[in-house]
């Protein structure tokens, strides 16, 4: 008897174990299942992988088109009637002939043989022709006036004919020095002759552009005005 009472007290408590509501149950773990799912993991995008830019939307801006119309402007050509020539004929009328008011100077008639012979004689047109050769009178030509008070070197080289160096002139204070410092001063060994025979040269020097005594400043050489006179 003691085991059959320990037996059914065994049967007693496991039969206390308390079995869930299935129902309850089946929505509390989905309940949980809904709010603890994790996303899943994103995997990362390899190296050197091209990256996805995102497309811009392409706004196209359309212009309106403005034409312009010109107007047409047609010419009018005048409209011109060319006569035919003129037949000639004795029902034409006459020619009308344009003559030169009375009085009018300034349009001569010395053309019209009628006008001219009832004005003029062969004894009048002789004395008119004495009269105009009367008053014709005959000019000399003269020399060409001097340029001021400088002096013609063209017409000095052509006066002379000693040689450049042949001395022809005394000259007391004339060094070779002095004439270089001179010359210095004229751009042209022409400019230079020029001075000289204004201050009395060829035969005085006073500013010592001679020191030879030639006749010739500066080195300036009168040989190509006299070639060119002789060729």
């Amino acid at each position: 008897m003691k085991y059959i009472a320990l037996f059914c007290t065994g049967l007693v408590l496991s039969g206390c174990v308390v079995v869930p509501n299935d129902a309850a149950s089946a929505r509390r773990d989905k309940a949980l299942e809904t709010n603890t799912r994790v996303a899943p993991p994103v995997a990362p995008a390899p190296v050197g992988a091209p990256v996805a830019t995102p497309v811009q939307p392409t706004v196209t801006r359309v212009q309106p088109t403005v034409t312009t119309v010109q107007p047409t402007v047609t010419p009018v050509q005048p409209t011109v009637t060319v006569q035919g020539p003129v037949q000639a004929s004795p029902s034409n009328p006459a020619p009308v002939i344009v003559t030169s008011p009375a009085g009018n100077a300034e349009i001569s008639d010395e053309q019209d043989f009628e006008a001219v012979s009832g004005r003029q004689t062969i004894e009048s047109d002789a004395e008119r022709l004495e009269a105009n050769r009367a008053r014709y009178t005959v000019i000399q030509p003269t020399e060409l006036p001097t340029r001021g008070q400088t002096p013609n070197i063209v017409a000095y080289a052509l006066k002379t004919n000693n040689p450049v160096g042949v001395r022809l002139y005394r000259r007391v204070l004339g060094n070779k020095g002095r004439a270089a410092r001179a010359c210095s001063k004229y751009a042209t060994a022409d400019l230079a002759q020029q001075a000289f025979l204004a201050r009395g040269g060829p035969i005085r020097d006073t500013k010592g552009l001679d020191p030879d005594g030639d006749g010739f400043a500066c080195s300036w050489d009168p040989t190509p005005f006299r070639r060119s006179v002789q060729g």
